[in-house]
């Protein structure tokens, strides 16, 4: 379909991405997925390609531009060539918008330069055991000090991606009781250095999909989190959570969106490479119909996130908005995957073909980011149901 959101710097980019994939991640992937994760020098590489600075001002080391198009065009690169940067997603999507919009000049003079290096690698903690959805619900406490220097943390989070690698992490805490009439009151964010006293690395789960992301659990035991790394005000947190919240959904959104589009790029290669009965796949009515019918479903999905693309880098993109691209972009993906992977027969269900690893990887978008249901829930609100 013919796109409007790109221009000229943004199709440099991404032969720029592309370049990058085909030097320094495809020939490696296979060993990362083995592995479980992707080594931590190669978030020095990203970070040298400039990937983390993106959006972060001069003054700090980024380049000073206020866009999620970049990150839009790594979302269909890494889908494309049937890979993915690990957990450094949340580092940028999740981590920078917190720092940009609560950090203090003090503190973006600390972190900012370290996040645009690599040097310091960000995550954002907020799922419990026993909470999921249920943010109000949290049980780690932050309680500050007698001398007012330090919170002392105490509690558990999990799958918390980019938590192995993680160098600081945002922590969602109480540091106040509910109050009776809002739960959601008192609930603060810190960010804390992993090197800290008292802040442990659990396990390092072991998923079903996106396998090179790495996702663990975090324990805190009296961490003692400087007074100084608190973001925003005390018992704020969950209303910076909801503002943020549009942004990283738009991201499950576009993302989905991509890995669909890649899944008909291989299940067309596949299908005009093998043959059956003499025949290329490709050839077969049944094939052109289900690639037709993939290809037009992804044209929509296009049109819903590019859509919520611009409202999101206009400042306009609402909570039941992004919802809305969260649940049609996702629900479309896990449609067109499925019936890709079928176009592939058995081979489809090896790892070793990409369209294996998109059936897994893709299961999560309708999970994470809140699961599809509170998206219908949020949708449905904002039609006065």
């Amino acid at each position: 379909m013919r796109r409007t959101v790109f221009n000229e710097d943004h199709e440099a980019f991404r032969q720029t991405i592309r370049a990058f994939i085909e030097a320094e991640v495809s020939p490696h992937f296979q060993e990362w997925f083995d592995a479980g994760m992707v080594p931590r020098e190669f978030y020095y590489k990203l970070a040298d390609l400039g990937v983390f600075g993106i959006n972060v001002d001069e003054e700090y080391g980024g380049a000073g531009i206020d866009s999620h198009k970049f990150e839009a065009i790594q979302s269909e690169e890494t889908a494309r060539a049937g890979v993915n940067f690990g957990g450094s997603g949340v580092h940028v999507l999740l981590g920078l918008p917190y720092i940009k919009a609560l950090a203090t000049d003090e503190q973006k003079q600390r972190y900012l330069p370290k996040f645009v290096s690599g040097e310091e690698m960000w995550a954002l903690a907020m799922t419990e055991p026993g909470t999921g959805s249920d943010l109000a619900g949290m049980k780690s406490t932050a309680k500050l000090s007698e001398d007012g220097t330090h919170y002392v943390l105490n509690g558990a989070k999990t799958f918390i991606t980019g938590g192995v690698h993680a160098d600081r992490v945002i922590v969602c805490a109480r540091t106040a009781p509910p109050r009776e009439d809002d739960r959601r009151f008192g609930i603060s964010l810190l960010a804390v250095d992993t090197s800290l006293e008292g802040y442990s690395v659990g396990r390092k789960l072991d998923k079903v999909g996106l396998r090179t992301s790495d996702t663990a659990e975090l324990a805190f035991s009296d961490v003692k989190v400087p007074v100084e790394d608190l973001l925003g005000e005390e018992n704020r947190g969950f209303y910076y959570l909801g503002q943020n919240l549009p942004s990283e959904r738009w991201g499950i959104a576009y993302g989905a969106y991509a890995q669909a589009a890649a899944a008909v790029r291989f299940a067309k290669e596949y299908t005009q490479q093998r043959t059956v009965f003499g025949k290329e796949v490709a050839s077969f009515q049944n094939t052109k119909f289900e690639l037709a019918a993939c290809q037009a479903k992804v044209d929509a999905a296009q049109a819903v996130a590019d859509r919520a693309l611009e409202a999101l880098d206009e400042g306009e993109l609402t909570a039941a908005e992004a919802a809305s691209a969260k649940l049609f972009c996702t629900e479309i993906a896990a449609e067109v995957i499925d019936r890709c992977l079928q176009l592939h027969g058995g081979y489809g269900f090896i790892n070793e073909y990409p369209i294996a690893r998109l059936y897994t990887d893709n299961r999560v978008n309708r999970i994470y980011g809140g699961t599809n249901e509170v998206m219908k829930t949020i949708i449905a609100k904002d039609m006065g149901l």
